[in-house]
């Protein structure tokens, strides 16, 4: 028998099982079954993982300290490979993998005593320091090893010394294996000894001269603790907690996270200033202040530490503010990230009355895209997949990507905080709603990650994408809407923010224009690169001042058609894809091949196919006069290329330019799908409204109003279609 180490209680061995968690364990083994599940043990690190840390315990095995066991993000951690670790083995699998645990202990004094784990000595050795071991395990070491030295002996208790003489003299094979207990590095003792692990029979170790002293002096520094807690905390910002390390401070915030750790419980507590780790200590392992949630606001004291270079909160009392108390605190932090966030007034990139009549507006939509930044809230940027869609959502990309990186150590920030999805016509319906909620759902519960705020450009403004925000609302997703026409009164009611030129400007900008305005506010550093823009995605009648602003960045009319030409037949090929990288090197130019050729071939290609389908579908255009107006009907099924570049959408738009002074309007009608272009303002809703009432039993219904779109049930389409030409010529 001998003597806990910690507490002298009579163990098999020198560490009882209620302080074996405070034992540090060098492990000497070969093999990872021979280590014990549950003890600590001092490892290097071997290597990183996107899932985690590979840490080698001893010389032979390596184990793994899973991102979900750190007390803080796996990019923040400021380790090199080969510094010295402590973690726990939380599990050993019979294919050998090991699952490592974090130790809130990260220092070898914070432990209570230092043993050596090796499975492979089968009796006690006497060490004069690690440096001789060699020595002590010559011919005479069993002979030394039956008797402590007189240094040893002096650091034991008298009860302990004579449990190990008997001990020895009754069976020499009962101290067979153990572990080194030593002093840390200040108080390093000359005696050590060896106990075994899981394939020997009984540890054996000596305790300390530090912990002795340790364990004398604990009434003193208890007596110590009480008086000093009585002083009140100090009010303080987590910004100023350099100040105050070593002092008791009092904090006021919002919980952001927490993260269950082998050891105590981590809250990660946020305020006005900066945010902090605040660990709560009940049990190993056991979670402190379990009423607390995240999202709550807290007023939490305690005293302010320096733990590997970073600053961390020890939690003596949490309290959770409920009413005034939370509002107050809540509205405070509120409006510190609302200033923090909020860019000054940009200049508009040119001469736009549009853009100028929403300055206010640009800079709200702006905020609530830095905010989310600054917060590690991801932003999810929805376009049309159009040229004007994919221009838009590559302006936003270009200010956001820059202040995601500075904010993100990771180097796959950029793709992990900032995403952009096109979505068809312009309408953010339920199947897109369902598969953006399914997918933010299961990375709040599989990785903590905040929903989304999501971006919806050239994309959402209209009535038809109401069920989709109604959605992203049940959730409380937030949302920012920039669009070039007037949206919807009911979808300005439902999202966050709206970008939206008023009825009587929106022929007069796009979606391109406003989105790139907003990435200035957001990014002004990136104002360069965004100024031939706007010229691009106008088909025609490119204003003036957008022109000038693209020649100054060296982009002429050619190169601005050959661009807008390039974009939209890329944005049809692998059209819920963003193209990331190819889309930045036609817009930007930021790959050193020659850009602006691949701009040009891509729109060699985009002008012979449309030409050929532009020439195919005049030749079979339907010429309708109705009441003195011509319109032009098109059979789609029947004269294009069913889901072929180009698009019925793009092509339509196309045709419409080439007949315009022929016709005043052209129909695009397949078997349920009716484009309708037209000379002029026309309010489509109004339209299929009418027709409805015209064709009560068609099913008739609007689709995507940027589109100029209407479904309607395939057995109506003769009714259909004679009620639209009505209907338009009343119109025209």
């Amino acid at each position: 028998m001998g003597s806990c180490i910690i507490c002298g209680k009579s163990v098999e061995g020198r560490i009882c099982d209620l302080h074996e968690e405070d034992a540090l364990f060098e492990f000497r083994g070969s093999r990872a079954d021979q280590l014990s599940v549950d003890r600590y043990y001092r490892g290097s690190v071997d290597g990183f993982a996107e899932f985690g840390v590979f840490v080698d315990i001893g010389d032979s095995v390596t184990g793994l300290l899973h991102r979900s066991e750190l007390d803080q993000r796996l990019d923040s951690l400021d380790w090199d490979s080969g510094d010295t670790v402590y973690v726990q083995v939380k599990n050993v699998r019979d294919n050998g993998n090991v699952d490592l645990g974090w130790s809130i202990r990260q220092s070898e004094r914070e432990f209570r005593g230092v043993l050596v784990d090796d499975p492979e000595i089968g009796h006690s050795v006497l060490l004069e320091n690690e440096d001789d071991e060699d020595e002590t395990q010559s011919d005479d070491s069993d002979e030394e090893a039956s008797r402590p030295s007189t240094d040893e002996s002096a650091g034991q208790s008298d009860d302990e010394s004579d449990a190990d003489e008997g001990t020895e003299s009754d069976d020499s094979s009962a101290t067979n294996a153990g572990a080194v207990s030593r002093a840390s590095d200040d108080d390093r003792v000359e005696g050590t000894a060896a106990v075994g692990g899981n394939d020997s029979g009984s540890n054996t170790a000596v305790m300390t001269e530090s912990d002795e002293e340790a364990d004398a002096e604990s009434d003193e520094s208890e007596e110590q603790t009480d008086e000093a807690t009585t002083a009140e905390p100090v009010a303080a910002a987590i910004g100023d907690l350099d100040d105050h390390v070593g002092a008791d401070v009092r904090l006021e915030g919002e919980v952001v996270g927490i993260r269950q750790t082998s050891g105590p419980t981590v809250f990660e507590l946020q305020d006005e200033t900066g945010t902090v780790d605040c660990a709560a200590f009940v049990e190993a392992g056991v979670r402190a202040y379990p009423e607390v949630e995240e999202d709550d606001y807290v007023r939490l004291s305690g005293e302010v530490r320096e733990r590997r270079g970073e600053l961390q909160v020890e939690t003596e009392e949490l309290d959770v503010l409920e009413a005034e108390e939370r509002e107050e605190v809540e509205q405070r932090l509120a409006d510190a990230l609302d200033d923090e966030a909020r860019p000054d007034t940009a200049e508009p990139l040119a001469d736009d009355t549009a853009v100028a009549a929403l300055s206010d507006d640009l800079v709200e939509a702006a905020t609530q895209i830095r905010k989310a930044v600054l917060t590690d809230r991801p932003v999810i940027v929805r376009h049309a997949n159009t040229a004007d869609g994919y221009l838009a959502g590559s302006a936003l990309e270009r200010a956001a990507l820059p202040l995601v990186t500075e904010q993100h150590r990771r180097a796959d920030a950029k793709y992990h905080y900032f995403d952009r999805r096109p979505i068809e016509g312009g309408v953010y319906d339920m199947d897109d709603a369902t598969k953006d909620t399914t997918t933010m759902l299961d990375n709040r519960e599989r990785h903590e990650e905040k929903l989304p705020l999501f971006v919806f450009v050239a994309a959402g403004g209209t009535r038809e994408s109401l069920d989709g925000f109604d959605l992203l609302n049940v959730y409380g997703a937030p949302s920012v809407v920039i669009d070039d026409i007037d949206v919807d009164g009911a979808v300005v009611d439902t999202v966050d923010a709206v970008v939206s030129p008023s009825a009587d400007a929106v022929s007069e900008t796009t979606s391109t224009a406003l989105a790139a305005n907003v990435a200035a506010h957001v990014n002004e550093d990136v104002r360069d690169d965004l100024q031939h823009l706007p010229a691009v995605s106008f088909w025609e009648d490119i204003p003036e001042p957008y022109l000038e602003a693209a020649s100054e960045a060296g982009y002429d009319e050619t190169a601005v058609s050959e661009l807008r030409e390039a974009v939209a037949l890329e944005a049809h090929y692998q059209s819920y894809e963003d193209k990331r990288e190819l889309i930045t090197d036609l817009v930007f130019g930021d790959d050193e091949e020659d850009v602006g050729g691949l701009a040009g071939h891509i729109a060699e290609q985009f002008r012979e196919k449309v030409d050929e389908e532009v020439a195919t579908a005049r030749a079979n255009l339907d010429h309708r006069s109705v009441d003195g107006v011509d319109i032009a009907v098109l059979d789609t099924d029947a004269f294009t290329h069913q889901y072929e570049f180009p698009p019925e959408s793009l092509l339509l738009d196309e045709l419409h330019r080439d007949v315009r002074g022929e016709s005043d309007a052209v129909l695009g009608i397949s078997t349920d799908t009716m484009y309708v272009r037209a000379t002029g303002d026309l309010d489509l809703h109004e339209l299929v409204s009418e027709v409805s009432e015209r064709v009560p039993e068609g099913g008739v219904a609007t689709r995507s109003v940027r589109e100029g779109t209407i479904r309607y049930l395939a057995g109506e389409r003769p009714a259909v279609l004679d009620a639209t030409l009505d209907v338009l010529a009343d119109e025209l």
